[in-house]
């Protein structure tokens, strides 16, 4: 709805849902902006049956209709149930259906800027491809209790999308000889390194040319401008990772010849793209106490709408002039970049809602210090268990019946938080045997002398 290229709908009927809708979506904005309150269960299925409503009433008007523009109501349809995704997040129920709606854009749109970037390694695919796999077990395993069979079968269609895009993808490695694959591993790395470098608030010559002996000890593999196996055969994939190391040189030249200058022309959108990526890469460090999963909706239309904006895929400035090949992929880096973190924020999203979250996130660290305390030999008396103890039992003694309350509310997550706190006792139990038994056999020899 924020580009003129979408136009109103033409039918009556369409245009109530989208008042409907867009009535949805507006208070879907002002809870996600509200941070006085946690984001109630209740209240967000509330908005969700509603919007399913108004879906059901689009797709009946529709029904025996051939359309196959896209009009102003897909828009807010999509922005509904983007919201909606990411507020099941929050409220930690992300192992349901309409949670999946949110990641399979991300991934979506992470393939499409891979594929079009030829810029990828076998890492990057897998995590992808593990995702879609946790990601369709979600749907199959819905019941479409309160809602909507139409909107399992969008997001299945959108995994089976995902999932073509990435066989090709696969497909392209599977293209370039095992023995290959690491220094085509290494030049992805060295150019998404060099990238970072370009980005920096303070360009530094020196942080570039250091990729330079990394560049020449590949090219100095080849024979004759080609990579050889161990039978002198040119293996499978070389003139592609040859390319890629070609990329990789020609761009470490314009970098250099460039010193970090952006054109101004084109600085405005490269400042607000650097201040997205600052902002996720901070969120990334401090994402269990700091995010609520609804912020990430600004990021990805900030994302979308400058995405969006291309024309046969470059950025065209007020005189109709194409983007230089250098801002071009500065400015598509800092896109998938960010894209990136927002993947990876979502799939790190832990199933307890943020009313649990501070709870969750005690015993998170709980946990990782008695793991740390058990690797590094235990303890030497039960008195140094005692501030873990007496946490993990003020924790407990927070429930009631069982259950972690807030006011009258029961928030999601109970099961991992009381399997959280269960293995914290576990481990504060175990060390507190060890350290019984050594204080047992220090005593012994006392005793009997």
């Amino acid at each position: 709805m924020d580009t003129p290229k979408i136009p109103a709908p033409r039918d009556e009927g369409e245009k109530q849902v989208l008042q409907q809708l867009v009535l949805i979506r507006d208070q879907l904005l002002l809870r996600k902006l509200d941070r006085t309150t946690y984001v109630r269960t209740q209240d967000v299925m509330v908005l969700y049956d509603q919007t399913i409503e108004q879906v059901k009433k689009l797709n009946q008007i529709r029904k025996g209709k051939i359309t196959s523009e896209e009009n102003q109501v897909d828009r807010v349809v999509d922005s509904c149930f983007q919201l909606l995704s990411l507020f099941f997040m929050t409220i930690g129920r992300n192992n349901e259906a309409p949670a999946a709606y949110a990641l399979t854009s991300t991934i979506k749109r992470l393939l499409d800027h891979l594929t079009e970037a030829d810029l990828f390694s076998a890492k990057d695919l897998e995590s992808m491809s593990q995702t879609l796999e946790g990601l369709s077990e979600i749907v199959h395993n819905t019941t479409a209790t309160n809602s909507a069979p139409f909107l399992e079968t969008l997001i299945a269609n959108r995994i089976d999308r995902c999932r073509a895009s990435l066989a090709q993808l696969q497909q392209k490695i599977e293209d370039i000889a095992e023995p290959l694959r690491p220094t085509a591993d290494k030049l992805v790395s060295i150019l998404r390194q060099m990238a970072v470098a370009n980005t920096k608030p303070k360009f530094s010559p020196s942080d570039i040319r250091k990729f330079d002996s990394q560049l020449k000890e590949i090219s100095d593999k080849r024979k004759d401008g080609n990579f050889i196996g161990s039978d002198g055969e040119v293996l499978k994939g070389s003139d592609g990772v040859s390319s890629l190391l070609d990329r990789c040189v020609s761009y470490t030249a314009v970098m250099l010849e460039r010193n970090g200058q952006f054109p101004d022309k084109w600085r405005p959108t490269y400042d607000v793209l650097v201040g997205i990526r600052n902002e996720l890469d901070k969120l990334s460090l401090t994402q269990a106490w700091s995010l609520r999963e609804t912020d990430l909706y600004d990021f990805q239309r900030q994302l979308d709408k400058i995405d969006e904006s291309r024309i046969d895929g470059n950025w065209v400035d007020d005189q109709g002039q194409p983007a230089e090949l250098y801002v071009q992929r500065t400015l598509l880096y800092l896109i998938r970049r960010s894209y990136g973190y927002i993947y990876h924020l979502m799939i790190s999203s832990e199933p307890v809602s943020e009313a649990l979250l501070p709870i969750y996130n005690q015993l998170q660290t709980l946990k990782r210090c008695l793991i740390e305390v058990k690797n590094n030999g235990g303890v030497s008396s039960v008195r140094e268990l005692y501030p873990y103890s007496m946490k993990l039992n003020s924790i407990d003694n927070m429930r009631v019946d069982g259950k972690f309350m807030v006011g009258d509310d029961i928030p999601e997550g109970q099961g991992s938080v009381t399997e959280l706190l269960a293995e914290c006792f576990d481990l504060n139990y175990e060390l507190r045997v060890a350290a019984e038994e050594l204080t047992a056999k220090s005593a012994t020899p006392e005793a009997s002398s």
